[in-house]
């Protein structure tokens, strides 16, 4: 919100000089990005992507770090405690912004003070059965869950994971009881799904396609807003419940305190990255969709996410393991 007395204009007005005046000069040095989890997997790929497009536009040094652990907390927490200069970022996923703070008793940091820069991209959910489902329709397979509960299991990258938390939010709107099978990953849920060990999985279409495109998997509802000419003939989850919306996003945040100028600074140069067509090509072969957000975008579509999940986490006892 504004401030409207007359000291606080004057104190934003003066600050205003030394802000614009650091944002005009960064970035001066080396850049690390820091990503909360193992290397190899979709976030940190597309860490990568941003970062060689940093050093393309500035001539800098931009480095990636993967600092895995605690499901995304031991990077973010590194991150949350870093100088806010705008030389140490944070490319991250939902779970250490919007869910965590929820899930787990205490976290040595704080989700809310960590500094919006920009969404980057949004990520493709499917909701996959093997073929031993007789269900073909989002329709049938509730009512068999209903009428069978406990009999039904899905898998996921994960307890607390976005996938995880969509299935709660799936049986709290409908009454069906269906049994998680967490995993590290999506790798080793989609062997498991494949031979026949799993009845379902809520995971990214990226994943996913080649299997369901083969046969081997059958796709009965999307995780997005719209559906996907990819696999047309695939409703979206929100056309049988409404709101019903699962989709995966990656994102840049900074240490608490990081200028405002910087931020945007730094988000506008991810905007031009991403628009690129090269980097458009490399999130479509990952059914991908490039997003790019100013950094007040991206601090409101987090503190709508945090209230979304934080409801379904409270509503279903669910805890970090």
């Amino acid at each position: 919100m504004r401030k409207t007395l007359v000291g606080g204009i004057l104190l934003a007005a003066a600050l205003t000089i030394p802000l614009a005046a650091g944002a005009q000069d960064y970035p001066g040095k080396q850049i690390r990005i820091v990503v909360p989890y193992p290397s190899g997997g979709g976030v940190d790929v597309m860490a990568r992507i941003i970062a060689e497009k940093f050093r393309e536009k500035w001539g800098q040094t931009v480095t990636v770090e993967n600092r895995a652990g605690g499901g995304g907390n031991i990077g973010t927490e590194y991150v949350s405690k870093a100088s806010p200069d705008g030389y140490t970022l944070l490319f991250v996923a939902p779970g250490p912004m919007v869910v965590n703070k929820s899930l787990f008793a205490k976290l040595s940091f704080d989700p809310d003070a960590m500094a919006a820069v920009s969404l980057v991209a949004a990520m493709t959910n499917v909701l996959a059965v093997h073929p031993k489902v007789a269900a073909r329709s989002m329709q049938e397979l509730i009512a068999y869950a209903k009428a069978n509960p406990g009999r039904l299991n899905y898998a996921t990258q994960g307890i607390g994971s976005v996938s995880h938390l969509t299935a709660e939010l799936l049986q709290l709107r409908t009454g069906a009881r269906i049994v998680h099978v967490p995993y590290k990953g999506a790798a080793p849920a989609i062997a498991d799904l494949i031979g026949g060990h799993l009845d379902m999985g809520f995971l990214e279409l990226s994943v996913t396609l080649s299997h369901i495109r083969a046969g081997k998997l059958h796709a009965l509802a999307l995780g997005a807003e719209k559906r996907d000419p990819l696999l047309p003939d695939v409703p979206t989850m929100s056309e049988l419940l409404p709101g019903l919306v699962f989709t995966s996003w990656y994102g840049m945040v900074a240490p608490p305190n990081t200028p405002p100028a910087i931020a945007e600074k730094i988000s506008a140069a991810i905007a031009e990255a991403i628009r690129q067509p090269d980097v458009a090509q490399q999130l479509r072969d990952r059914n991908g969709e490039p997003v790019g957000s100013t950094p007040a975008e991206m601090a409101l579509m987090m503190k709508q996410e945090r209230e979304r999940w934080g409801n379904v986490i409270r509503a279903t006892g669910l805890t970090a393991e």
